[in-house]
């Protein structure tokens, strides 16, 4: 078998561009794969139309790892997020050819599982007015669909400080969220690289009260001293990870203990066998893996292939059944959460197909998401209020 082109789709919102890849056969089987770029879908596309060329055609879809390193190494020049992410979709959508064409999912293919169903947590459900009742009321649905965690960033336009009124405008988000989903629920602190260590430490101390699960990316990803500093001056998890692009740059976070859980983009690392493999040495330091996930169905497919087969897998991001929860329907087979969890299927690859006339009904936009404009939470960039 031997791919014989590939051919890409962007599915449109106004604060995310999907871009869905498939890579065709000649022997008439397709895979598809799936990430999402920040401002950088063009360029992912361009790199794709020359690694097709340089790269892809005439390959083997069985040799993914071959393909890989192809990818990553064969232009010499050091690979950054377009590349990893470029990597990515490809390797996905060869292991979906892989699957469908030996008639077993791809989590067979990775060792089997370990488990038969994947926690999964709310994200993007908070596209309200930033005040505890609306807060209250939003994340009462959430629980009300059956999760049984969920995430949010209280913090509003928060750059490296915050002022006291601020601080308490925070702490009555998280109260109000807390009392909403009661005791059980887990709460996800996401900081989005916002502050200085002294103002993350002193935030966590404010939000200990309310149990977070972890603080998330408490400070900018650059500084690995500073993520130190606060992890060891805090008693919550710390989480990090989504802004690393290649799995050897791990190496020092984890040399560090820094962090409790790491999470990987499936879309920007080069896919699922580098997850997996980065996902078996997180294992060896005793860290937990969270994927990172702000994709559409196939990327979440993705993922849920290295949770079915990760020991030390503890829980899938999820924003598809709240922000902009039409484009599921792009793709048939999309996973879904019942009862707070994502099942283990065995439909063969993925899983899922892209539906191209579905997709197109959501072309391609100025996709912006700016985390330090205001109202950046209900995901609604200025013209499109």
């Amino acid at each position: 078998m031997r791919i014989t082109g590939i051919s890409t789709h962007v599915v449109g919102t106004p604060w995310r561009n999907l871009t869905y890849v498939q890579v065709h056969t000649d022997e008439g089987i397709t895979g598809v794969g799936e990430t999402r770029m920040l401002g950088h879908t063009d360029a992912l596309i361009g790199y794709l139309r020359e690694a097709e060329a340089n790269h892809i055609l005439g390959s083997d879809p069985f040799a993914v790892e071959d393909l890989a390193r192809r990818m990553k190494y064969g232009d010499y020049g050091r690979a950054g997020e377009i590349v990893m992410s470029g990597i990515a979709v490809v390797e996905m959508a060869c292991w979906d050819i892989k699957g469908k064409a030996l008639g077993v999912p791809v989590w067979q293919l990775l060792g089997g599982k370990v488990t038969d169903k994947v926690k999964a947590y709310a994200n993007g459900w908070y596209t309200t007015e930033r005040t505890p009742e609306a807060y209250h009321r939003a994340a009462q649905g959430v629980v009300e669909r059956g999760y049984r965690a969920l995430k949010i960033d209280p913090f509003g336009t928060g750059h490296f400080e915050l002022d006291h009124r601020e601080t308490l405008y925070a702490v009555s988000l998280i109260e109000a969220v807390r009392d909403a989903i009661g005791p059980e629920t887990e709460l996800m602190l996401e900081m989005h690289g916002r502050f200085s260590p002294a103002t993350a430490v002193r935030l966590a101390k404010e939000m200990a009260p309310f149990k977070p699960a972890w603080l998330e990316e408490p400070v900018p990803p650059e500084n690995l001293k500073a993520l130190e500093k606060v992890a060891a001056k805090v008693d919550i998890p710390v989480a990090t990870g989504e802004r690393i692009h290649d799995r050897i740059e791990f190496r020092e976070l984890f040399d560090s203990q820094a962090v409790d859980i790491i999470q990987p983009d499936v879309g920007h690392i080069g896919g699922i066998w580098e997850t997996r493999k980065l996902a078996a040495t997180a294992e060896t330091h005793y860290m937990l893996v969270a994927p990172h996930n702000v994709g559409g169905s196939v990327l979440t497919a993705a993922s849920l292939q290295v949770g079915f087969t990760s020991p030390n897998f503890k829980i899938l991001e999820h924003f598809n059944d709240f922000a902009d929860a039409e484009i599921k329907k792009v793709v048939k087979g999309a996973p879904e959460v019942v009862d707070g969890y994502f099942h283990l299927s065995d439909a063969p690859g993925l899983g899922v197909e892209l539906d191209v006339d579905a997709a197109a009904e959501f072309p391609q936009q100025q996709a912006r998401f700016d985390l330090w404009a205001e109202g950046w939470e209900q995901r609604k960039p200025k013209g499109t209020q």
